[in-house]
């Protein structure tokens, strides 16, 4: 009998101690930041013109990241913080979250914009501006999009002269394509 009573008093504290972790553990959440949901955004390995393997590494930097210096990547990111310095990656694909904000140069293979960019971007492949966007700054891209609403303040060079010339590091602004001082509501491809 007594066994009993001791079995069942030590069940009893660790149910009460189990509920007090399980309060601790909801206070914490939601004090915790917010993480950016990566499924709001689309994904390189998600569309048809990718030709990404379909396993690629998916980075995240979220809105409360604070960077300072040069960023360089490999595969694939999604940036929501905020970025002074240039964001580099031969072969990745960035996506510019909503909350983001770039100062400085973006160099990669294709990039979804989503937030703010205040410098030139270079990319290999794709360059998609999404309706919030904002770009204050010049683009060279094999291809551009531009969803009405995305604000661009700059020249853009597409097509693959502009992309050739990128990267040999020639300085000229002359555009091979297309050339736009100021765009919102348009799209190219």
């Amino acid at each position: 009998m007594l066994k009993k009573i001791i079995s069942t008093t030590a069940e009893d504290e660790y149910a009460t101690s189990e509920e007090a972790a399980t309060s601790e553990s909801t206070a914490y959440e939601a004090a915790a930041p917010a993480v950016p949901d990566a499924s709001a955004y689309q994904s390189y390995s998600d569309t048809s013109y990718s030709s990404a393997p379909a396993q690629m590494s998916k980075n995240i930097l979220s809105s409360d990241v604070q960077i300072k210096g040069s960023l360089a990547f490999g595969e694939e990111l999604l940036l929501d913080g905020i970025v002074e310095g240039e964001v580099n990656s031969e072969s990745g694909h960035l996506t510019v979250g909503e909350n983001a904000r770039i100062k400085g140069e973006v160099k990669t293979r294709a990039v979804i914009v989503y937030g703010k960019i205040d410098g030139n971007i270079t990319v290999t492949e794709r360059c998609e501006l999404k309706a919030d966007a904002e770009i204050v700054g010049d683009i060279r891209a094999g291809t551009l999009s531009i969803e009405e609403g995305a604000a661009f303040m700059g020249q853009s060079s597409v097509g693959s002269a502009a992309v050739a010339k990128a990267k040999s590091g020639s300085g000229s602004s002359a555009s091979s394509s297309s050339s736009s001082s100021s765009s919102s509501g348009s799209k190219s491809s």
